[in-house]
C-alpha cells in the first residue's frame, strides 16, 4: 500500500476550485502544483492539532506533504532508468512522473581577462560559449510563472547523478527545474577533458611531476592540470557563470524565455561549489535580479578556506594547494589592479577567509536567514559543515542548515551511492534530503 501525497491548505474563507467529498466529509480540491490528482484539504486552524501529520504553518497558510512509505521509489532503479533515457540534446518525456525534459540553447559572451574567460586559448574553446542546458518541467503547462535553478558542483563532467535530483524536485514542487551547466563544465568542455585515451599523457606528466601521489587520477587531471597552470580559472570560470545566469534570469523574468511567464520567480537548488556560486550571486544581486530567490543548499555553503577539494573525482593535492595558496594570499591583494573591483568581485573576496569581512558577511546572511536553507553531511570531507559556520556565522547557520548522517557509506562526492546493497537507507536517505528541499522550495 502507498499513500498518497498531500497538500494541505487553510483557507480563510471558502475553498477555491471545483471541491470534491471524501469519504472523511472534507472538500478537496486538484492541486495547482501537479498535473495529477493529489488531494488538497481545506480545514479551520483549530483542527490543526487532530490531524496525524507534521503540519507546518506559514504566514499565508499551511501546508505539508505527508509521508508515503519510506520506499515508495527505488533510487537505485530510477538513476538507471533516467540515464538510460537522458540524451543531450534530445527532448523526451518521463512517464512515471508526467515530466517534459526539454533542451534550450544559451549563448555566453566573451570578455576581457578581467571578465569571463583568461586567455585567448580558453576563448576558443567553442563548447563554453555555445551550449545547450536541460529543464525538467511539468508536462501540458504553456508557460510558467516558477522555477528552480539547479547547480552542480566542481569538475562535473555529465548530468548522471542530478537526474534523479531534479525530476523529484520538479515532481514534488510542480515547478520546472533548469540544470544549468558552470563554465567549463560537462557539456560546456571539450570531451576530450573526460575521455581518458585522450588524458594518458597528461596523466603520466603530472604522475612524474609529483611522483607518489595518490590522489591524481583520469578524472581530476584536465582540471588539475588547468588550476596549476592557472588558479585564475577558479574565478574566472565563476564569474563568467555568475554573468550567465544574469543572463538567464533577465530573460526569464522579462518573459523572452520561451518556457516562462514575466515576471517569474526564480529559487536556488545549489549543490557543493554551486552553493559558493550562488552565495556570490546573492550577495552582489546584479540588477536586482536576485532580490526575492531563496536558497537550499545541499553539502554547500562553507568559506572557501575551510574546503578541501583534495579528491580523485575533484582535484589532485598540488592543484588544491596550489589553488588555496593563491585566493587565501595573493587573490585581491596584487601590487597592481589586476581585477575589476564590482560587486561580484567583492562579493567573492568575502567569502575567501572568515576573518576578512565577517561583519558584513554575516551580517547580509542574517537578513536573509528566511531565505536560505540547507543540509550539511557529517563526513563530508569536501565541503565540512565548520565551513558553513565560518562563511553563515553560527547563529545563522544553525537555524538555516541541518547536520546530518547517513547509516551506509558515502563521500561529498557521491552522497547517494547508486549500487548500494542497502537500498533502503539510501532511498530513506535521499527522500529526508530532497523532501525537505521541496518543502522548502515549493512555497512562493
Amino acid at each position: 500500500m502507498i499513500y498518497a501525497e498531500a497538500h494541505l491548505i487553510l483557507c480563510k474563507s471558502k475553498f477555491l476550485l471545483k471541491t470534491y467529498q471524501n469519504n472523511r466529509n472534507l472538500p478537496i480540491t486538484f492541486s495547482p502544483l501537479h498535473n495529477r490528482f493529489h488531494p488538497i484539504y481545506g480545514f479551520p486552524s483549530h483542527f490543526c492539532g487532530t490531524f496525524p501529520f507534521h503540519l507546518h504553518t506559514r504566514e499565508k497558510g499551511c501546508s505539508f506533504v505527508e509521508n508515503r512509505r519510506k520506499d515508495r521509489m527505488n533510487y537505485n532503479e530510477r538513476y538507471i532508468e533516467l540515464n538510460s533515457c537522458f540524451r543531450q540534446g534530445e527532448d523526451c518525456h518521463l512517464d512515471e512522473t508526467g515530466i517534459d525534459i526539454r533542451f534550450f540553447r544559451f549563448h555566453s559572451l566573451s570578455s576581457d581577462g578581467r571578465g569571463g574567460t583568461l586567455n585567448n586559448a580558453d576563448n576558443n574553446i567553442s563548447e563554453n560559449f555555445s551550449f545547450e542546458y536541460p529543464v525538467f518541467t511539468p508536462s501540458g503547462k504553456p508557460k510558467q510563472e516558477e522555477a528552480i535553478l539547479l547547480l552542480h558542483g566542481l569538475n562535473e563532467r555529465n548530468w548522471n547523478k542530478y537526474l534523479t535530483w531534479a525530476e523529484f524536485l520538479s515532481n514534488n514542487t510542480g515547478k520546472p527545474v533548469i540544470l544549468f551547466p558552470i563554465a567549463f563544465h560537462i557539456n560546456r568542455a571539450p570531451v576530450t577533458w573526460s575521455n581518458p585515451r585522450s588524458l594518458i599523457s597528461l596523466l603520466n606528466f603530472r604522475k612524474e611531476k609529483y611522483t607518489g601521489d595518490r590522489t591524481i587520477s583520469y578524472a581530476n587531471v584536465a582540471l588539475s592540470e588547468r588550476i596549476s597552470q592557472n588558479p585564475e580559472r577558479f574565478y574566472l570560470s565563476g564569474r563568467q557563470t555568475w554573468a550567465d545566469l544574469t543572463v538567464l534570469f533577465e530573460e526569464i523574468k522579462t518573459g523572452r524565455h520561451p518556457l516562462f511567464k514575466e515576471g517569474t520567480n526564480i529559487d536556488i537548488f545549489a549543490y557543493s561549489i554551486g552553493a559558493f556560486l550562488s552565495q556570490v550571486a546573492l550577495m552582489a544581486n546584479q540588477k536586482g535580479l536576485f532580490s526575492d530567490s531563496r536558497l537550499f543548499m545541499f553539502c554547500g555553503g562553507s568559506i572557501f578556506r575551510s574546503m578541501s577539494g583534495i579528491s580523485r573525482s575533484i582535484l589532485d593535492k598540488p592543484a588544491f594547494e596550489e589553488l588555496q595558496q593563491y585566493y587565501i594570499y595573493i587573490f585581491g591583494n596584487e601590487a597592481w589592479p589586476v581585477w575589476e573591483r564590482d560587486n561580484a568581485f567583492n562579493a567573492f573576496l568575502q567569502m575567501i577567509s572568515p576573518e576578512r569581512f565577517r561583519s558584513e558577511r554575516e551580517k547580509f546572511f542574517t537578513r536573509l536567514k528566511e531565505k536560505i536553507r540547507g543540509i550539511a553531511l557529517s563526513n563530508d570531507l569536501v565541503i565540512p559543515y565548520h565551513g558553513v559556520l565560518e562563511a553563515l556565522g553560527r547563529k545563522t547557520a544553525e537555524s538555516a542548515i541541518q547536520l546530518l548522517d547517513f547509516p551506509f557509506p558515502y563521500t561529498h562526492e557521491n552522497p547517494f551511492p547508486h549500487n548500494s546493497k542497502d537500498t533502503t537507507s539510501v532511498n530513506n536517505a535521499f527522500t529526508h534530503v530532497f523532501s525537505r528541499a521541496a518543502e522548502f522550495l515549493v512555497v512562493k
